[in-house]
């Protein structure tokens, strides 16, 4: 490939990173996918504030989920399951879904299960996430599902522990642990 090809190659591939950013904040925008604001939030428990996804007149959950199209299957106390459709635009450059949508979606529902369990006012930042893949997924997987279920929840830390199956088979795709710090808004 010659330096002018290659430069016109990633000239071209910016402008489409640019387009797609632009299309996605702008859906985003639309949809009132802004965040929150705390002051809205800051009288409900975790699994308050989460469980209002399950309900059709909330607004959506947050613009990673929406952006992924994480579905909200179930929340409860100390326990969350999202599901994923794996779509063409997921691949890595073998064809397969990037190991980092699986990440996300089992930080997402990793962090949730935390969250339940949580008193108002008070939050969660992951400090450490583990994941094992144990098998490849694709387009044809179909959908997926993530559980995540918290282990503990202290008044500094908590851990969960998750795992996502290919829904038609139950086939584990990859498991993972999350350990969280607690943030308190008194401290």
């Amino acid at each position: 490939m010659t330096e002018i090809a290659r430069e016109l190659m990633i000239d071209r591939a910016a402008a489409a990173r640019r387009r797609i950013q632009e299309q996605i904040a702008e859906q985003v925008r639309e949809l009132g996918v802004d965040g929150t604001p705390l002051e809205q939030v800051a009288g409900l428990s975790g699994h308050e504030f989460l469980g209002r996804w399950m309900q059709p007149e909330i607004p959506p959950p947050p613009a990673i989920a929406v952006l992924f199209g994480m579905e909200w299957l179930e929340v409860s106390e100390g326990r969350v399951v999202l599901a994923l459709d794996p779509a063409q635009w997921m691949f890595n450059p073998l064809g397969m879904i990037h190991g980092g949508v699986a990440a996300t979606l089992l930080d997402t529902a990793l962090g949730s299960a935390v969250h339940t369990t949580l008193p108002p006012a008070t939050g969660y930042a992951t400090t450490d996430l583990h994941i094992r893949y144990l098998r490849a997924m694709n387009v044809e997987t179909g959908r997926v599902v993530a559980t995540a279920t918290a282990v503990h929840s202290g008044r500094r830390n908590a851990t969960a522990e998750g795992r996502i199956e290919a829904e038609a088979t139950g086939k584990v795709i990859a498991t993972g642990t999350a350990g969280c710090t607690i943030l308190r808004a008194s401290e």
